[in-house]
């Protein structure tokens, strides 16, 4: 496989089966990427200022951002291979650091308190003098040295946002109190209580206060922790040996989840916020090989981490001049958010972070194993972020469904964030990520519409249950009121975070996911509001499945109601050469269709999203159901029978009979009316 221009180096599928990726292809990706960047380094060295659009913050964050990010990759190349890195490479940092850092210098770089996204790089940059401390740091002058420990040292004191950022002031103060710098213990226990905080059941962590489980709980709030035992002398001082030991547990759980969460082509789960950092969704499985606490055979890790890395650079990342851009496969702009700018893509240096280790170690000598969605098919229920997972080996992709993360408190008012807020994600499929998409969305949702065609946003909803059922069968719930918000008084393009905007309300949803097989049976229910006297303003409830996106359009096909053949309902189908998604009605859905759009998706100029609808009045308490599929084009599996009754609480108790007689049953509570 050639992945260095002019140079092959050839793929190993005795020692890698799976990928043919050996730790040559590693070096040579990381030697490709560093020697793109001599053309975007400034005179001094102390940015790289790549091509790309601005982020919010400016050029000379952005010029700081590039020089920190692929200082990360310096030193990860650099300390697993001293000899054998690119000659001056550490060279080339050590002079941008004496320009970056002396403020008579054109090239000086915002300090951490002038500028709140200093506060991130500061961080990269501590990490990497402390892992190349004989190399880099030790070899300086003493007026770098001296200037450098004042530039990080403006952090002490510093506020700082209550999320994974506290990391960033745990490892900036650690390596100060390294060097014999100033730093705060105060600062670093205030920090680790907080990271306390975050740590939710199985291992997982919530990035904030917020319901926010994304790729941060991998290459964020357990990258840092036990990475920073590892390298610095926190162990039984700042850090207890018992705190080390529930962080290494913590990790050992949450990637039991992680690798079951990548599907067999290597693609990472494509959910959540700041996606343009690509492979950094390696990087939790690297710290578990680092640092001897994630409990993965070596094989393993080289399997997975190589898959993800692979995915990328098979599909155009980096790109044919050896850049990440903004983008996922290749540049896509309306992936960016607003904190993105050129350098941003490159914290995807962290899933390469298992260069550190030597070629001697054993997860560069054992033999490749096979990924758990490799092996056999797994379907497990996801607590802390409220996902059921299923991973299907017959069609080598993975996905979840979401009851349980929205990027918000529940209670709030803002419109979906595309990537966190609706019902399904998985390694084949993303969100539309465009303003329509935010204002009224099609994909993964359950919405009510108003008379302009307006669809409705369920964000702050409450989580009712996600289970294990007998017979393996898994099921989760969530209701909330709905609202239609004007998107169009929030003018910012982050599509991360739910944008505000005056509130129409409407009525309460519940809906729910029966999941056996690979198959999702959805419920949604309707209830009946108090009215005010105004006349609700919404007619139509819609029920849109999985995103299918492609180079040319996708082949789609809707069956309407056929009341004289016994069918349940009507079906709509989209169909890519490697993807089929599928709605069929199972009650109370009048008409189905397909929404084609372009240039919505950075997997395809097409995309095409079934859909399945309600005509005439809104049918307030009564239960919808439908067949929901994402498959590789699988042979259709016979679909269970519905039956619904009153429960005891005047909610609804549905039963599910499978074809091979196994019987489900879930309740639908009863929900408080809403005014509106």
């Amino acid at each position: 496989m050639t992945i260095h221009p002019g140079t092959t180096v050839p793929e190993d599928r005795i020692l890698s089966p799976y990928t043919g990726w050996t730790r040559d292809h590693w070096t040579t990706l990381a030697d490709r990427m560093l020697a793109a960047l001599e053309p975007y380094r400034s005179p001094a060295g102390a940015r790289v200022a790549l091509p790309g659009p601005t982020s919010m913050y400016g050029t000379d964050s952005d010029g700081l951002e590039g020089f920190a990010r692929t200082f990360l990759l310096a030193g990860f190349r650099i300390a697993g291979e001293t000899d054998a890195a690119p000659s001056g490479l550490l060279d080339q940092y050590a002079c941008g650091l004496a320009a970056g850092t002396d403020p008579r210098s054109p090239e000086a770089w915002p300090r951490p308190d002038e500028l709140g996204q200093a506060k991130v790089e500061a961080a990269s940059i501590a990490l990497v003098l402390q892992l190349t401390r004989p190399w880099l740091w030790d070899r300086l002058d003493d007026g770098v040295r001296e200037r450098t420990v004042d530039w990080l040292a403006v952090v002490l004191g510093q506020p700082y946002p209550r999320n994974n950022w506290v990391w960033f002031r745990i490892v900036v103060e650690s390596f100060l109190r390294e060097v014999g710098g100033p730093w705060s213990a105060d600062d670093i226990e205030e920090d680790l209580d907080f990271h306390a905080s975050m740590r939710r059941p199985g291992g997982w962590l919530s990035d904030g206060e917020e319901r926010s489980y994304d790729h941060y709980t991998g290459w964020a709030l357990h990258l840092y922790p036990l990475l920073w035992t590892h390298l610095f002398d926190v162990t039984g001082s700042l850090c207890p040996p018992k705190l080390r030991e529930t962080w290494a547990a913590d990790l050992h759980d949450y990637l039991d989840d992680a690798v079951s969460l990548v599907g067999a082509d290597g693609s990472p789960l494509m959910q959540g916020r700041s996606l343009t950092y690509r492979f950094a969704a390696a990087a939790p499985f690297w710290v578990g090989a680092v640092t001897g606490a994630g409990g993965q055979p070596p094989g393993l890790v080289r399997r997975v981490t190589g898959g993800i890395v692979r995915h990328f650079t098979d599909r155009g990342a980096p790109d044919r001049q050896g850049l990440l851009t903004l983008g996922w496969h290749h540049l896509w702009p309306a992936m960016r958010q607003s904190y993105s700018g050129s350098g941003s893509p490159y914290w995807a240096s962290k899933g390469m972070l298992g260069l550190m280790l030597p070629a001697d170690h054993a997860v560069w000598t054992d033999t490749e194993l096979p990924l758990p969605i490799e092996t056999a098919d797994t379907e497990r229920v996801l607590t802390a972020p409220g996902w059921l997972l299923s991973a299907r080996r017959r069609d080598g992709l993975a996905m979840v469904l979401n009851h349980g993360t929205d990027h918000a408190r529940p209670g709030d008012t803002s419109a979906d964030s595309p990537p966190y807020a609706r019902l399904g994600y998985s390694t084949a499929t993303i969100p539309p990520l465009t303003a329509d998409a935010v204002s009224s969305p099609t994909d993964n949702a359950v919405v009510l519409l108003d008379e302009a065609g307006r669809a409705s946003h369920r964000s702050g909803f409450e989580r009712l249950f996600v289970r294990e059922l007998p017979g393996g069968v898994l099921a989760a719930a969530s209701r909330g009121p709905v609202r239609w918000v004007d998107t169009d008084a929030d003018d910012s393009p982050d599509y991360g975070s739910g944008r505000r905007g005056p509130v129409t309300p409407g009525p309460m949803v519940t809906v729910a996911s029966v999941l056996r097989d690979g198959m999702e049976i959805r419920l949604a229910r309707v209830d009946t509001p108090t009215e005010t006297g105004v006349r609700p303003s919404w007619r139509t409830v819609r029920l849109g499945g999985w995103p299918v996106a492609a180079e040319t359009r996708p082949g789609t096909q809707v069956t309407p109601v056929q009341v004289t053949s016994g069918e349940p309902g009507p079906s709509a189908e989209a169909r890519t050469a490697s993807l089929r998604s599928h709605l069929r009605g199972l009650r109370g859905f009048d008409r189905a269709g397909i929404t084609t759009e372009q240039d919505t998706s950075p997997l395809g100029s097409w995309t095409a999203i079934p859909w399945l609808a309600t005509d005439g009045d809104v049918p307030y308490g009564e239960v919808l159901a439908a067949v929901v599929l994402l498959d590789r084009g699988s042979p259709d599996a016979a679909e269970p029978t519905l039956t619904v009754q009153p429960s005891t609480d005047g909610g609804q108790l549905i039963a599910l009979t499978w074809p091979d007689a196994l019987r489900t049953e879930i309740e639908l509570p009863a929900t408080p009316t809403v005014t509106v």
